[in-house]
């Protein structure tokens, strides 16, 4: 344990209010997705649309209209929404290691600055976005700077010893759970409130339905960054930094890397979060197609999620993981992850539904904290950035291909059918990560086969 781990309660309060304003800002956009999509994609053309977004859809509202599916338009707007999705996740595999590498050589709080400043660039850009292309560029900068979360990760990894990492590394789930609470409320109340109802001639400098909540999220952003920079404390001390320039754009490294434990790992949190990715982004249109919830509705889904997430990791990794380990956690965070997938698919009815969400929200309060913590503590201190980066990049990836998998599944074969083989993609990442991973941690804080 470094000297700067004496200040690690107080860093990781810091980190916590960072993650959290920074989730805040990332998920308020939940709710709004399938009107927001229903917007910009044209049916036959629309004025806020131009002839190259509707040659497009075109094809894919073709092919709907020749679905079973009563609402074309609908079928074309989760296909081209998870196109959408993807291409921010793309850009978040591509540049989660390249800032953790950075900041295994630069220090954490100056990547921190620019990520969080680049964040708030692209709410700027969103709330002016009148342009369905202007939408995009807001997306590309913001998933660009989006992978700041491996620099977070890692400074949970410089203040926490080896025997708390995993209980640290629920700080992270826990903002996350709670930003994910607060986003989509918040999201969701705002997303009923349209500035051109009121001034309408604001059309022309780009204002759009959705302008108060991207510009509420680039409040939150420069509240975060005002936080990060007059409060947060460096946690990697020069003599402590990776003296080799970093070689950032190794982003392949993740399948290939030469700790066999590290690339098993980072391939098991793939297969899950390709699965549990595509669950997520179809979830907000399930609810629509089979419950007919509104924009607040699907809000208030999100914050029941939150809530559960917040008590997994807030109470049970946290109490748990001293005693059964990070291996057990994933373990059981996994199987709850195959549970979640059934249900979902046979859930009819709204008690059923939530029980589904319930189970979904064990698997990734489980699952994320403790591998985490496994990639930590298989990689040595001068590469946390790094390493945690590659792993972040792995569910980046899992997201870029998740949400085109998952949509087309929905769109080609039905929602009951692509739920259960989210199942199947689950239960193969159970076989490979019993079968290749097999350590947890003791209580000295040493890695030992399990």
């Amino acid at each position: 344990m470094n000297s700067h781990t004496q200040k690690g309660p107080q860093t990781l309060k810091i980190i916590f209010l960072t993650l959290f304003l920074d989730l805040v800002g990332f998920s308020i956009i939940f709710p709004l997705f399938p009107d927001l999509l229903d917007y910009y994609i044209p049916e036959g053309g629309t004025a806020n649309s131009s002839s190259l977004l509707t040659k497009i859809i075109a094809p894919l509202y073709q092919i709907a209209e020749l679905s079973s599916h009563p609402d074309p338009k609908f079928i074309t707007t989760i296909l081209f929404g998870g196109i959408l999705g993807s291409f921010y996740s793309l850009l978040q595999f591509i540049f989660a290691p390249i800032w953790g590498s950075l900041s295994d050589t630069h220090g954490r709080k100056k990547i921190l600055l620019i990520t969080i400043a680049g964040l708030a660039l692209s709410y700027l850009i969103w709330g002016l976005s009148g342009n369905f292309w202007i939408l995009v560029i807001a997306r590309l900068v913001g998933g660009i700077m989006g992978g700041n979360l491996s620099v977070a990760t890692a400074v949970v990894a410089d203040v926490t010893p080896k025997e708390k990492r995993t209980s640290g590394m629920a700080i992270v789930g826990i903002a996350f759970g709670l930003g994910f609470i607060m986003g989509p409320a918040i999201g969701g109340f705002l997303g009923q409130f349209n500035l051109l109802e009121s001034y309408p001639s604001l059309v022309s400098f780009g204002i759009n339905p959705f302008s108060i909540t991207a510009f509420f999220s680039l409040l939150l952003s420069l509240i975060n960054l005002a936080w990060v920079y007059f409060k947060f404390e460096e946690t990697l001390p020069v003599e402590s930094r990776n003296k080799t320039q970093a070689e950032p754009f190794k982003l392949f490294s993740l399948f290939r890397h030469k700790n066999k434990q590290i690339k098993s790992l980072n391939f098991t949190y793939l297969i899950y979060m390709t699965a549990f990715s595509g669950m997520e982004f179809t979830l907000t249109f399930l609810a629509v197609d089979r419950f007919l919830f509104s924009t607040v509705q699907n809000g208030i889904m999100f914050v029941y999620i939150g809530i559960l997430l917040v008590l997994t990791q807030g109470l049970l990794v946290r109490r748990f993981s001293p005693v059964l380990g990070e291996y057990k956690l994933s373990s059981m965070g996994l199987v709850s992850g195959v549970v979640a997938f059934i249900l979902l698919s046979q859930s009819t009815g709204l008690t059923l539904f939530f029980i589904a969400l319930a189970f979904m929200a064990l698997s990734i309060g489980l699952t994320s904290p403790s591998m985490s913590a496994l990639v930590s503590l298989s990689a040595n201190e001068k590469e946390q950035g790094e390493i945690l980066g590659l792993f972040r990049s792995a569910g980046s990836f899992a997201r870029t291909i998740g949400p085109v998998i998952a949509s087309s599944m929905y769109f080609l074969l039905g929602d009951k059918i692509a739920y259960l083989l989210g199942a199947v993609l689950i239960i193969a990442a159970i076989i490979l990560f019993k079968s290749k991973v097999s350590i947890q941690l003791n209580k000295s804080g040493d890695v030992n086969p399990a």
